[in-house]
């Protein structure tokens, strides 16, 4: 399958951080109570990433070395021991061997979702219970490479699947919905994006969510007057609560 490697599920798995419990803040899962899993690494470098200290190599020395069952004791603490949505992310968390982890989270009670913007696909996608696909818009500066994508769709084949794509301008906007007529069966959730993301040094930067609402009008006006009535516009909750604050 296009984009598996032959790395083993007891490597190590290279962990940013794990909090919660929270909400999830973004996309078809909003609101749900979670805790989220940060892998550390990723195959892109987008213009406006809002989390680069699970990126860049720069930041590699905080990342964790972590077995699939020290993950998920931490998880099963966090939860007290209640089982909840367990939210995989980065980064691009799909680099990393996890079907050892989901197997272990699936034997407690725990449901899985994994967002990724589909350039590596995996055989275990099919385990999860939602696998959130999120194709890079060209506001990110990045190129998608659309056969990958196909593979990480393929291999996604009983997991519930949507997409999810970020929307900064015009151009943004109409790349959507091109992706949108390629991919018509998988639910899209259009998100506005933060213009004003973190250093990776600093969580407590100023959001100007002013600006970000302004484009959460605009991108609804446009879905609504275009009668494009398949997409559904969410805003970044976390960000409303909390700004730019890691860990919530």
């Amino acid at each position: 399958m296009g984009g598996v490697s032959a790395v083993s599920d007891e490597t190590p798995l290279r962990v940013s951080e794990i909090f919660g419990p929270t909400i999830q803040g973004e996309g078809a899962l909003i609101g749900v109570p979670t805790v989220f899993v940060r892998l550390g690494g990723c195959d892109y470098r987008c213009s406006w990433c809002d989390s680069l200290h699970a990126v860049e190599s720069a930041y590699r020395e905080s990342w964790i070395p972590m077995s699939a069952e020290a993950v998920m004791d931490e998880v099963a603490r966090l939860s007290g021991g209640r089982p909840l949505l367990v939210s995989l992310s980065g980064g691009n968390p799909a680099i990393q061997p996890l079907a050892g982890l989901i197997g272990l989270g699936h034997d407690k009670g725990y449901c899985f979702a994994l967002e990724t913007q589909g350039s590596v696909a995996r055989d275990w996608f099919r385990d999860l219970d939602m696998l959130v696909l999120s194709p890079k818009p060209p506001s990110s500066g990045m190129e998608v490479d659309w056969t990958a994508f196909q593979a990480c769709v393929d291999a996604g084949q009983g997991a519930d699947m949507v997409m999810k794509i970020v929307i900064f301008d015009e151009t943004d906007y109409q790349w959507a919905q091109g992706v949108a007529a390629r991919y018509p069966h998988l639910p899209l959730f259009l998100q506005p994006g933060n213009h004003t993301p973190p250093p990776p040094d600093d969580d407590h930067a100023l959001v100007d969510q002013a600006g970000v609402d302004e484009r959460m009008r605009w991108l609804v006006d446009k879905v609504t007057q275009d009668g494009w009535f398949q997409a559904r516009v969410l805003p970044q909750l976390h960000v409303m609560l909390w700004g730019n604050k890691r860990g919530v």
